[in-house]
């Protein structure tokens, strides 16, 4: 059953925000994705990566070393999977901040993280 999510009434709202979420997709802006994506406050990423969580490289992880946020939200699909160490190394070397949850943590942290002006990305796996 898909959740949908409300956002404070103060008008600091980004561009991009879930607004609803479910085991097999997000609304973003009440549109509806069901792959791969990454979501920032000025953009989406969509179908990122093809792969599955027990299928990413090293090269899917360095697509998201450039990213323009302090924090990446890393949602694994419908439970927490913390990818192996050597997965993480691009991330680190950029000095990048991951934390790992699944995808209905990642929605509510980054609409919270984005509302507060944090510079955020949520990259999402469903699988």
């Amino acid at each position: 059953m898909p959740q949908f999510m409300t956002l404070p009434p103060d008008g600091n709202n980004p561009p991009y925000t879930f607004t609803a979420y479910g085991d097999t997709h997000v609304c973003v802006n009440a549109i509806r994705h069901d792959i791969n994506i990454i979501v920032m406050k000025d953009r989406l990423i969509p179908a990122w990566t093809q792969n599955r969580f027990a299928s990413l490289t090293i090269e899917d992880m360095e697509m998201l070393a450039p990213l323009n946020a302090e924090v990446i939200l890393f949602g694994t699909g419908r439970q927490l999977r913390f990818p192996p160490a050597e997965l993480m190394r691009p991330l680190a070397l950029a000095g990048k901040v991951l934390d790992v949850m699944d995808i209905h943590a990642a929605c509510r942290t980054y609409n919270l993280l984005s509302c507060e002006g944090r510079s955020v990305a949520a990259v999402l796996l469903f699988d």
